[in-house]
């Protein structure tokens, strides 16, 4: 509206000549236009983003910013400096700042105009970024086993993690598949790490973190689901029951025969064992008709004559 105002006064001190009071106005019209008419929208949102050590700058054009426009970006190290790579991108372009942020201990800054044949932007700058603590580092590799009544973790981490992780801690989230119920464990950095006290047949999920001395930005891993032991099995348990009948009636055969046997052995020796007796009672004998010898209980009985009277 004020401009709208200023330029209708320009136009008025037009008709009345070149007045000395109306130099300034003229300079502040001027002014004006530059700013509202000549200069481009600058761009916003501009953030770097890292991935593994992987730097990304990216930024949103400014409002009604013409399609002809293009984007320069510079990085400040000890002064601004354009990237060659990023100094004519389109709108929804990115600039890989991996090569120009080479050491990762460094802070960096980086900014984003926009420009066309006659006209530019302001500069809209990034936060400062850290290399080194910012980016993110991938998940590691996990692989999950039951132990019993444990879990054996095998970790390995992501390469970038190897490389600028000192001192390394595990941060395993560990959840009961049956009712959800977890828990969360921190470990020092080993290749093999083991959960103990768990419940055994019973499924877990394991989710692992990698954090370092310096960058605690590692993503998780997949989860990953293992049975502390082998689940029971309803047809197996049901063979095994048969089998354990199956033997004990075997046992109990195998007892009875003997106990049968055994007895039988017992009275053949008792009858070999006991001693011969002659007899010559003729109560004893009567019944023999043969004058022969009769055995009763292993006693002998001697001939009975015709004198003697049963």
């Amino acid at each position: 509206m004020r401009l709208v105002i200023l330029l209708l006064l320009l136009l008025q001190q037009m008709h009345l000549g070149n007045a000395p009071w109306t130099e300034g106005l003229q300079e502040e019209v001027l002014h004006l236009w530059t700013v509202h008419i000549v200069s481009l929208p600058a761009p916003s949102n501009v953030s770097i983003s890292s991935f593994n050590m992987e730097h990304t700058l990216s930024f949103l054009p400014g409002a009604d910013s013409p399609d002809s426009s293009r984007f320069e970006v510079q990085v400040v190290r000890l002064r601004y400096s354009t990237v060659a790579a990023c100094s004519a991108l389109t709108a929804g372009q990115t600039c890989n700042l991996t090569r120009v942020f080479k050491d990762p201990l460094e802070q960096f800054r980086a900014r984003v105009r926009a420009f066309t044949a006659g006209q530019t932007s302001s500069w809209t700058v990034s936060s400062a970024f850290h290399p080194l603590s910012d980016t993110v580092l991938g998940p590691p590799d996990v692989v999950v086993s039951g132990c019993g009544n444990c879990l054996l973790l095998r970790v390995r981490p992501s390469i970038w993690t190897q490389q600028i992780g000192l001192s390394m801690d595990l941060v395993i989230n560990v959840k009961r598949t049956r009712d959800g119920a977890q828990f969360i464990l921190t470990r020092p950095y080993e290749e093999e790490v083991e959960i103990p006290y768990l419940q055994r047949g019973v499924e877990y999920c394991v989710t692992v973190t990698v954090k370092t001395l310096f960058n605690d930005n590692s993503g998780p891993s997949d989860a990953h689901c293992a049975f502390t032991s082998p689940p029971p099995s309803h047809s197996l348990s049901v063979v095994y029951g048969l089998l354990g009948a199956f033997c004990a009636l075997l046992l109990l055969l195998l007892l009875i025969g003997s106990f049968v046997c055994s007895g039988q052995l017992s009275v053949r020796g008792l009858q070999r064992r006991l001693p011969t007796t002659l007899v010559t009672d003729p109560t004893v004998c009567c019944g023999s008709n043969n004058h022969s010898f009769i055995f009763r209980l292993n006693t002998l009985c001697a001939p009975v004559t015709p004198t003697s009277t049963c």
